[in-house]
């Protein structure tokens, strides 16, 4: 099968032939039709240590199962995690991060829809906004924002604010239903919001705050670190809440379940509208890795094999 390696930190990717893996207990192997590439592994290429596995949303078809396997047959189509090597024809999936995809669905739609819609419900949820509250959603044009943006609107907030990196995806993100949209480089972030999701951090946190309203909250979902001054939060009884997903999946599967059959459902209503930046093929990932690296998607960005 084509796999897609690297072999020193910030090297180029490439292509090469590698047999296809054997699932394990409780393991799927699916092979695969769409690849979501996540900010973390495009991250960790140039940033860890040691070359590490090429994971990300897969979606595809059972192919073979592992002992103990109970939820999925062979022939079953099927979206989640690949912590493994999944930019690859045949990608090993764990049985409790699997999802099944329905009928109607693409295996795109469901790349661009599942983790980061679980991400995006997830740190919603974590931020516990109120019917009428203002939200504000930082890389708002990103697999997960786009999502959260929707998301926030849906769960009945009065503003919904995105907050991108560059002014030209404003258009886009009042495609989405955001009331407003601000660069991060704007001196004024307008009206205070109660909540923040922000899948950023870094120097950001320090406006982020400031934007807060008192009693507001703000969700770090992020894997770009960052500091926060106390006193910020003292003045005005603010709250930071750090939200990751895996907590969820791995110590409230029943809770992981829920947020994936509403997602679909809101999806299937037509409510829910995942964007795709771009498709590429395998042998193009180093492009498809430039475009999030660079800041510029619109949307998820997706591997079609």
């Amino acid at each position: 099968m084509r796999r897609v390696r690297y072999e020193s930190p910030g090297g180029p990717l490439f292509l090469e032939d590698a047999p296809v893996p054997e699932p394990g207990p409780g393991e799927l192997l699916v092979r695969t039709e769409a690849v979501g590439l996540t900010l973390p592994v495009v991250r960790k290429v140039t940033e860890a240590a040691e070359p590490i596995p090429l994971g990300g949303e897969i979606a595809g078809e059972v192919v073979a199962v592992g002992d103990g396997v109970t939820r999925f047959d062979v022939g079953r189509r099927v979206t989640g995690l690949c912590f493994g090597h999944g930019y690859a024809d045949f990608a090993i999936l764990h049985e409790a991060m699997a999802s099944a995809v329905p009928e109607a669905a693409s295996a795109v739609d469901a790349v661009a829809l599942v983790r980061s819609g679980l991400v995006a419900l997830g740190a919603l949820e974590a931020a516990r906004p109120e019917h009428g509250e203002a939200v504000l959603v930082t890389a708002a044009a990103s697999g997960v924002g786009h999502l959260a943006v929707q998301l926030a609107r849906l769960r009945g907030a009065a503003r919904v604010v995105g907050a991108v990196s560059d002014p030209a995806k404003a258009d886009f993100v009042r495609s989405l239903g955001a009331d407003d949209v601000i660069a991060y480089t704007d001196d004024n972030w307008g009206d205070p919001v109660d909540c923040i999701l922000d899948a950023v951090g870094g120097d950001l946190l320090t406006p982020a705050i400031a934007a807060l309203a008192p009693d507001g909250r703000l969700v770090a979902y992020s894997s770009g670190g960052g500091t926060i001054q106390a006193y910020d939060l003292l003045v005005g009884a603010k709250s930071v809440i750090g939200f990751q997903m895996a907590r969820i999946a791995r110590g409230r599967p029943e809770l992981y379940e829920r947020w994936r059959v509403e997602l679909w459902r809101l999806f299937s209503e037509g409510a829910l509208r995942p964007a795709v930046h771009g498709e590429f093929a395998l042998e193009d990932a180093a492009r498809a890795h430039e475009v999030i690296e660079s800041r510029s998607n619109l949307g998820k960005v997706v591997l079609r094999l």
